[in-house]
């Protein structure tokens, strides 16, 4: 596939000059690059050219996509334009001079072809919106947005007495207890109506205002209950109206919608990202203006991409109405996941695309799909070997999220460090071998990325937070880096290899890289000696096996196993044989097959590799005789099954048969032997199943039920 790169220097600010231009196109595989002074002022005719005969064309700017996008639509061209950032991201840094391999690495990636599209989830909005909250906040609202979107507006305090309803523009409704589900174009929402007048029913004639003596109603022709004395003028004033029944008892309503502005002091949904649609300014005067606007654009169809991939026969989420790993629930800020059985269930509509739940995962079976791990392994790939071929030394990947837009989003972030760097500031800048890695989501990576990428010659792999990521998402993130760590680190490779940085200004961005690039310095056994080849693939746990193999392989020792915290992916299981019957309760619970049984002898075996450490094997042991060793095992007995717990076979007293393990038939007789099947014929529990229905039946002193009929 032919690609023109297009590179700038953006009016010299940029140390990029014809040598640079030839670093490039070694480093790209280019048999030359020109470097552009002004590409989109006075040189916009070398980019006009570079359009012609070429499958791809890679403008190093973003400053001016609008402009490039635009002169390209003009010329109908055929070829795809990508946009790279490459002043911000180091261009403009106080390591200006020595980003050239970043820059290589940031174009390389930029030429790959875009990823297989995913399955997309679809929405429908007909712009019918709830405003709920106080009357006060809702009618100023319901009137501002009355003519771009179909209101309904629902009071929860009607207290104020300066507030009076207009003429009846849209349906009204009073309550409490109100409950919200759905998302976008599928909202349901119930309420409590308490209030003895229907806001709905009522004319607002003030019939009812006009004979209260205690001036109990107000204009919102409500009835504050606290002042009321019980006449009952209102209603017999309201007559055949019929809005007044104080008779009425709480009644729940309900209504569906499109759209949610939730007004209320406290927002109905708590959860740290709600569903699309619903939007909580509260009491804020600029947030309600800002989600006012956004609302009235959310009419029509819309589509998002369907970010996850579930796999169901590897879920160790249940067994049994045992519950074993919960992680993905736990995770997900948007309430998208919730048990199902032994399975779970993700609610595509609700799901926002962090990733998380993929992070946390241990066995794969939820896996990200915006782009998908293979995707994503092929670009980091392609950034490190490019970063290498131009020279470029131990690398750091910067992960972060891509929220155009947002305002403190990751790409955000980097950019006004970028700019602050370049505007004459204390600020340092994105050091030279930092490169960003622009994702959906910063917490959609886990271990067999960032494995993965030490593999492939990444010195650091930091991850990039903000204020607006979920606290678990955080957490979950230190969790896992922690363990990513510490696997490392008992293979011998020194230094911290995995960074966790939270930043909510481009002073603290700063602050947290310049502690990433002096780390290079320290530690000079910190990469495997050779950079591995392999791909990344669909299923989590291969490529973590990969990229085991291949840092085990060049670990700078040489270690059988490495002892793990709590919660670790991998382990192995000890069996307490004094306590073990081999029932064989717990092979039925294990959902990755790793404890099996042996169809020809008594035993009870393990392959460590596949076991996940899920804990459902421990709970459902009867005789509580598991118990989980988390760890990290590289001797070649972990990947064969290996035997735990194994007995001789009892033998059939009668045919010889042989049907199960001695402990288990001493038992079996230890807590039958009263029983009124048994008592008095224990033998038969020492028989097979066939031998011991025929002992019944031949059994003359017993009672049968034909006797009973004979009778």
């Amino acid at each position: 596939m032919s690609t023109q790169y297009k590179v700038c220097s953006c009016n010299r600010t940029m140390p990029l000059d014809a040598e640079a231009g030839k670093v490039l196109a070694a480093a790209l595989g280019e048999p030359s690059l020109a470097v552009a002074t002004e590409l989109c002022r006075r040189e916009v005719g070398s980019y006009l050219g570079a359009l012609d005969g070429v499958d791809n064309v890679v403008v190093a700017c973003t400053q001016e996509r609008a402009l490039f996008s635009e002169l390209a639509q003009q010329k109908q061209t055929v070829a795809p334009i990508r946009f790279v950032n490459i002043r911000e991201t180091g261009g403009w840094g106080a390591q200006a001079r020595e980003a050239l391999p970043k820059m290589a690495a940031l174009l390389a990636a930029a030429a790959l072809p875009d990823p297989e599209p995913v399955p997309t989830v679809a929405y429908d909005s007909g712009g019918q919106v709830l405003i709920i909250g106080p009357a006060a906040r809702v009618q100023k609202w319901a009137a501002m947005i009355g003519a771009q979107l179909d209101v309904s507006i629902l009071f929860t305090d009607t207290r104020a007495p300066a507030d009076m309803l207009s003429e009846r523009r849209y349906p009204t409704f009073s309550g409490e207890q109100v409950r919200v589900r759905g998302w976008l174009g599928a909202f349901e929402v119930e309420w409590t109506q308490s209030n003895p007048i229907d806001a709905e029913l009522c004319t607002r004639c003030n019939a009812c205002v006009d004979v209260c003596p205690e001036n109990a109603i107000n204009l919102l022709y409500q009835v504050d209950l606290s002042k009321c004395g019980s006449h009952r003028d209102c209603v017999k004033a309201c007559g055949a109206i019929g809005a007044i029944d104080f008779e009425r008892e709480a009644t729940q309503r309900s209504g569906q919608f499109d759209l949610i502005f939730d007004l209320s002091d406290a927002p109905l949904l708590s959860m740290h990202q709600p569903p699309q649609g619903y939007f909580r300014p509260g009491a804020d005067d600029a947030r309600q203006a800002a989600d006012a606007l956004k609302l009235t654009q959310m009419v029509g169809e819309f589509e998002k991409p369907k970010f996850f991939i579930y796999k169901d026969k590897l879920c160790a989420h249940a067994r049994n109405e045992k519950l074993g790993c919960n992680a993905c629930v736990e995770v997900c800020s948007a309430e998208a996941i919730a048990g199902a059985g032994n399975h779970i269930k993700v609610n595509p509509n609700l799901c926002v695309g962090c990733g998380a739940c993929t992070t946390v995962c241990p066995s794969g079976a939820l896996g990200y799909a915006y782009p998908r791990v293979p995707d994503l392994g092929q670009r980091l790939r392609t950034m490190l070997q490019a970063y290498a071929r131009a020279g470029g030394r131990q690398p750091a990947l910067l992960l972060h999220s891509d929220d155009s837009g947002s305002g403190d989003s990751g790409s955000e972030l980097i950019q006004q460090l970028g700019r602050l760097a370049r505007a004459g500031g204390k600020l340092q800048g994105v050091p030279a071998r930092v490169l960003p890695v622009a994702l959906h989501h910063a917490a959609s990576t886990g271990l067999d990325v960032w494995l993965s990428a030490v593999a492939w010659g990444a010195r650091n792999v930091a991850v990039l937070t903000t204020p607006q990521d979920a606290p678990q998402y955080v957490a979950a993130l230190r969790n896992q880096m922690a363990l990513a760590q510490a696997t490392l680190n008992g293979l011998g490779y020194e230094g911290e290899h995995f960074v966790l940085l939270e930043a909510g200004s481009a002073a603290e961005l700063d602050a947290g890289l310049a502690r990433i690039a002096a780390s290079a310095a320290s530690a000079a056994a910190t990469l495997p000696a050779q950079a591995a080849t392999f791909n990344a693939g669909a299923e989590k746990r291969t490529t973590l096996e990969f990229a085991l193999d291949h840092l085990y392989k060049h670990a700078p020792q040489e270690v059988e196993s490495i002892a793990l915290a709590a919660g670790a992916p991998w382990g192995a299981v000890a069996v307490d044989t004094a306590k073990c019957t081999l029932c064989m309760s717990c092979v039925g619970a294990c959902p990755s097959s790793a404890l099996m049984d042996n169809p020809n002898l008594p035993q009870l075996r393990l392959v460590e590799k596949n076991c996940v450490q899920c804990g459902l094997c421990e709970k459902t042991c009867p005789e509580n005789a598991i118990s989980l060793i988390p760890r990290l095992s590289f001797r070649e007995e972990a990947r064969n099954p290996m035997v735990l717990n194994e007995a001789q076979p009892y033998h059939c007293i009668r045919c010889n048969t042989p049907f199960g393990t001695l402990q288990m038939v001493e038992n079996m007789i230890g807590k039958l032997s009263l029983h009124s099947a048994f008592a008095g014929n224990l033998d038969r529990i020492r028989m097979c199943s066939d031998c011991r229905v025929i002992d019944m039946m031949e059994n003359k002193t017993e009672l049968q039920v034909t006797d009973l009929k004979r009778h």
